[in-house]
């Protein structure tokens, strides 16, 4: 990896020493120092492990893996795409140690594609990027929403108890409630968004734990080894019977859980001594989110007893599987489902932090897209607020988060949005 020989030098002599290192090496590769640098390894560790929120990944698209493969194809499957997953978070934190700039993969493209090549490789990557990330905010923070309109139901008598339905406009309006607070957090100086998301990483780490030990101690029924890490569902109800497409569709849940890691790039201006803290960012939460998520999705598993129970939308949670699982555990234990309320609560808050820190990474590839002259109005979105956070762009990713939610037609919302032959999701 490469580590600048005056970085290393800095962390000896101290902080100032690196902070020179640091503004030296951005200029040498283009740009001014704009961003405050208040970040520590730790904090560029946060944002990405608490992007990644392997609760969040695991529980708001587990529907998909269980209707597509099950067990088999999201246990093991899981360790096919962590092995993948992790020979490309190694080769982005090599690159990252090279050029820490905000601009990450597109800054990157255009540096190793050649001259030739470059503005289209760099043009292109940072279009995917961005509005790959902007989706990304948008999908963790309807997540959200759909998961707390799911504890409402069944906090309220559940779907077959007259509990309350939340309408697509309802989700909507609460989508957009947390957007405006993670843009709030996103506006405060660089100090208290590192605290919120050392707070985010504290907490997806104790709160998956947690929930791997409750778990299976709570379950009166079990699932063996044998059907959690062998059985495949194929019987999906969608009318798709190929193994092979049904299990590439199964293994979403488990890539769909591990991504988001290039925060510790776009974060890298406003942290010290760059070139190691950011690859080290990268590394460090891939490898951990890869453990715990992996442990956390076998123990959830493991109360799975009933797949086409749990899917159906005639359940009590309107087919929102996890949470039905964990609300039926605890009711079969202790006669009262408030304990599985509880679980998939501490499973929300984990989700909040996370579309934090998805706005915090928009904003900075935004900023740095900007500062290329890459996107519309690009002066507008490069300006940094007194508080040295870009603010405007800050807005903006709230903004499409919130458009692109608008896309969605769904009546009755459920973890997948998914076409079942029984009932239908869509107006």
């Amino acid at each position: 990896m490469a580590v600048s020989r005056s970085g290393a030098a800095g962390v000896a002599a101290g902080g100032d020493t690196t902070d020179d290192a640091d503004r030296a090496r951005l200029h040498q590769l283009g740009y001014k120092q704009e961003l405050k640098r208040g970040l520590s390894l730790m904090s560029n560790f946060a944002f990405s492990f608490s992007i990644i929120s392997v609760m969040a990944g695991v529980i708001t698209t587990y529907n998909g893996g269980l209707r597509y493969g099950g067990p088999a194809s999201m246990t093991l499957g899981w360790l096919v795409v962590a092995a993948f997953n992790g020979c490309v978070a190694l080769s982005m934190a090599e690159i990252c140690s090279a050029y820490p700039t905000s601009g990450g993969l597109y800054y990157w493209s255009a540096k190793l594609a050649g001259k030739e090549w470059a503005p289209l490789a760099s043009w292109v990557t940072g279009w995917f990027n961005i509005v790959g990330q902007w989706a990304a905010t948008t999908s963790t923070d309807f997540s959200l929403a759909q998961l707390v309109q799911v504890i409402i139901l069944l906090g309220t008598g559940g779907a077959n108890g007259g509990g309350y339905t939340a309408s697509k406009y309802v989700v909507l309006a609460i989508h957009g409630f947390f957007l405006v607070l993670h843009g709030l957090i996103n506006s405060l100086p660089i100090r208290w968004l590192s605290w919120c998301g050392k707070l985010g990483a504290f907490w997806n780490t104790a709160g998956a734990f947690t929930l791997v030990i409750l778990i299976p101690a709570v379950a009166k029924e079990r699932a063996s080894a044998k059907f959690i890490f062998t059985h495949f569902n194929d019987d999906n109800g969608m009318g798709i019977h190929g193994k092979a497409y049904i299990l590439a569709l199964g293994l979403l849940t488990s890539q769909y859980s591990l991504l988001g890691y290039d925060a510790s790039a776009h974060m890298i201006e406003e942290t010290k001594n760059a070139d190691w803290s950011g690859p080290m960012g990268i590394i460090s939460s891939v490898a951990l989110s890869t453990t715990f998520g992996w442990i956390f999705l076998v123990a959830l598993t493991s109360i799975v007893t009933d797949i086409p129970y749990l899917l159906s939308p005639d359940n009590d949670a309107g087919g929102y599987a996890v949470a039905q699982a964990l609300y039926a555990a605890f009711d079969r234990r202790y006669g009262s489902g408030v304990g599985g309320l509880v679980c998939v609560g501490v499973v929300a808050v984990g989700v909040f932090f996370a579309g934090a820190m998805c706005i915090a990474s928009n904003s900075r590839m935004g900023y740095a897209f900007s500062r290329d002259r890459a996107m519309p109005l690009s002066r507008v979105w490069l300006r940094v607020s007194k508080n040295e956070v870009p603010l405007n762009v800050v807005w903006l990713s709230v903004v499409v988060a919130f458009v692109m939610a608008l896309t969605v037609r769904a009546q009755r919302v459920s973890a997948m949005n998914l076409r079942t032959p029984d009932h239908d999701f869509y107006s």
